[in-house]
């Protein structure tokens, strides 16, 4: 199965638009892995994007980025959002210190910001999202790319 999409946005309600639409296609095509690694530098919509992709897995959930806790649970029916921010993760032992492993077990949807941090720890299969600034004269204008990569994608 191949699966592949880009956008260019022109803000963060944009940004947030097509991450809700990316949660209503997983919704439709359970075939769709339930883990989102996103990558971008800091300050290019990651969790802009996740808001967007909360407001239509666990709505109403006041989403922030997880910097400081690591991860933020959004639970919902029928899956749970976990939302985690690897900034500041080193190694192995960090992850197993907040339980990520524990959170891939669980019948949830794992969204990872800064996933280029732990390439070790990534599934067989998942979806990539990369968002990065496209015009510097534009500051909210970006370009995402989500590629399902990994095993028989």
């Amino acid at each position: 199965m191949e699966f592949s999409e880009q956008i260019v946005t022109e803000s963060a309600n944009e940004t947030e638009a097509f991450g809700a639409a990316l949660a209503k296609k997983m919704c439709k095509d359970l075939s769709l892995p339930p883990f989102i690694a996103l990558y971008g530098d800091l300050g290019v919509g990651k969790t802009a994007f996740v808001r967007g992709f909360a407001s239509v897995i666990a709505p109403n959930s006041l989403v922030r980025s997880p910097t400081f806790a690591l991860v933020n649970e959004y639970r919902a029916k029928p899956r749970s959002l976990f939302h985690f921010d690897m900034y500041r993760i080193e190694d192995e032992d960090d992850l197993y210190s907040i339980g990520f492993y524990d959170y891939l077990d669980r019948a949830g949807i794992c969204l990872v910001e800064w996933s280029e941090n732990i390439p070790y720890a990534l599934p067989d299969r998942y979806l990539r999202v990369s968002i990065e600034k496209i015009d510097p004269d534009s500051p909210d204008k970006r370009s995402i790319t989500v590629t399902l990569t990994g095993e028989n994608s």
